[in-house]
This record gives C-alpha cells, structure tokens and sequence, in this order.
C-alpha cells in the first residue's frame, strides 16, 4: 500500500478572535505540494493592539500570512523516494492517541491539527491539540529538508505554551526551568447583542500595574496574590482536555451568550492562550468566587452561568480541586 497525498491543516488562535488556518498538502503523485489558498480562511478581524497589552502574536499572525502563498513547490523522483522512505521509518503515529475535536470548539485553544494521509485504498486521519505525536519535531526536520522552510512552523511552536516545546503543570509552564509570567489579559464580552472583545483585566507583572476594571500599581502582596490565585486553581492546566468535563457533558443553556479569552506571556514571549464560546474549564467559577471574594467584583461575569451549569461547574471543579 503506498501512501499518495498528505495533508497537514494547522489552526493558530490568538485573541480577539484573530485566527490562522492552513491546509499543506504533499502531492506525491503529481510530486508537488501546495497550500490550498481557498480555505485561507476570513482574514484579519480585530489586527490592532491596546497600547496596555502584550502584542508579540501579532508579529507571528502576520508573518504566519504571509508565508502561505499560491507556491507550487515541485520535487524529483529522488526526493520523493527518499521522503516515503524517511517518513515510514518515522513510524510517526505509533502508539498515538487521537484527539477528537471539530471545527467549531466550545473551548478552543492555541493550536490544533489535523494529519490526513491518503494511500492506494485508504486513509488515516490523525487530530490533536496538546497531544503531540512523538517524533513530531523530526517530522518537522525532514519536510524542512526537502521543501526548505518551515512547515509545521517549529520555531514559532518554541513561542507557543503547548505540551511540543514546555512541560505545563498545575505550578505553571516550565522549560529548563518555570517561566516567570510577565503579563495576564482576560476579556469577557456578549455575543449577541454583539460586543467587540475588550480586555477587562490587564496585569502588568513588569510594571506591576492593573488596568482596565481595576486600575492600580500592584504591591508585592497583590502579586503573590494573583500567582497563588493561577496555581490554586489549576489555571495553567486549563488547556487540556480532562479540565472541560463540564464543557463536555452538557451544552450551555444560552448558546448565543459571552465569548471569553485569557493570555498570559511568560518570559521571551511564550504565549498560553485559551478561548471559550460561553462555556468554561471546570475551576473557572471556584476562581471566579474567589476573585469576588477578593474585589468585591465580578470581573469572570460568573452571573450570566444559568444555574444547572453552576452546578456542574461545581461538581467537576470539587472533583479537580481534590488533587
């Protein structure tokens, strides 16, 4: 059985609903490869940056654009052999666990894809988000070879919190060592009426400032405060799946309600992003409780969650919080 088409579809999500899709597709009949430039997807939507937020995705949506072109990257019958032969010595989805998912997510995070590999009677469709298959980055390494740039975008992945390049725990996200976070932004806004999507919270770990609902210059306290907040409640951890068992069992009642979105930057610019359509990761309302405790305000907007959620959210959040 030999293989014939690959396809590689990539998504990048970045806030404000600011989003990159792409479709590479390996030809080994024809011996080209190409990007099907029809499914580009809508463009910019909100391409601007309050002065008071962190702006490194922007350099990297940009340039994500720009390098998927109309190309028609053509290849011999020697770099066709040799690249069947390096990916089935690969053996790159051994043992590897798909991660379902569709192409309108509840909770959404940075980066996901979808490997489809065509061969004479068949084919295999591998998906995942955090779930990164092993030899992934020596994939990487060869398609770098023989089309000579960067198509699973590695040295971008080296910007991005995922499990390919950091080693994310309930304490944080770790490289060599744990990143110190430099800035924090969570927006909360109505989608129908529709609302654009603002930040309502801006933490400045540099500067030690709070703009937005709450604007001061942070104390030592306040940040303690806020970091031992993130572990407490798992936040780090948000991105993965076993934290959206509520998002999983039971759709929310008003599925035309708020949109959401949280960043963080850590050190050299390494962003954690998640993304929600009016649902939530499971601890979200015990530290949306805590933070009213604290303020005295509720800034994560946990009174537009109907009830029957909030006792979800409760159930599964307990069950969390245990461990």
């Amino acid at each position: 059985m030999m293989i014939e088409k690959i396809e590689i579809t990539q998504r990048f999500n970045f806030k404000r609903l600011n989003r990159h899709y792409e479709c590479f597709t390996i030809d080994l009949i024809n011996k080209n490869a190409y990007y099907k430039i029809s499914e580009r997807g809508s463009g910019d939507k909100f391409l601007y940056e309050n002065s008071l937020c962190d702006d490194s995705w922007i350099d990297i949506l940009v340039d994500l654009r720009s390098k998927m072109t109309s190309e028609i990257h053509h290849f011999t019958d020697s770099q066709k052999d040799r690249f069947i032969c390096d990916f089935e010595d690969l053996n790159l989805f051994d043992d590897f666990v798909n991660e379902e998912f569709s192409y309108f997510e509840k909770i959404e995070m940075i980066y996901s894809c979808k490997v489809i590999i065509y061969s004479t009677d068949n084919f295999e469709e591998y998906t995942f988000k955090n779930n990164f298959p092993g030899k992934w980055i020596r994939f990487g390494e060869i398609l770098s070879e023989m089309f000579n740039f960067d198509v699973l975008h590695l040295d971008y992945q080296k910007q991005l919190a995922t499990p390919l390049f950091f080693d994310i725990k309930k304490e944080g996200v770790y490289g060599d060592y744990k990143l110190p976070v430099k800035s924090l932004e969570f927006g909360h806004y109505r989608t129908y009426p529709y609302e654009l999507p603002n930040p309502r919270i801006i933490i400045n770990f540099e500067k030690n400032t709070a703009d937005g609902y709450i604007e001061k210059k942070l104390t030592f306290e306040d940040r303690n405060q806020i970091l031992n907040l993130l572990e407490k409640y798992h936040v780090y951890m948000w991105i993965f799946d076993e934290y959206h068992n509520k998002s999983n069992t039971r759709n929310p009642d008003d599925l035309e309600g708020y949109d959401w979105y949280l960043e963080m930057v850590f050190e050299n610019n390494v962003i954690w992003h998640i993304f929600g359509y009016n649902d939530y990761p499971d601890t979200y309302v015990a530290l949306a409780r805590e933070v009213i405790e604290i303020t005295g305000m509720d800034l994560l907007e946990i009174n537009t969650i109907s009830g029957n959620d909030m006792e979800l959210f409760e159930k599964f959040g307990n069950m969390k919080l245990q461990y």
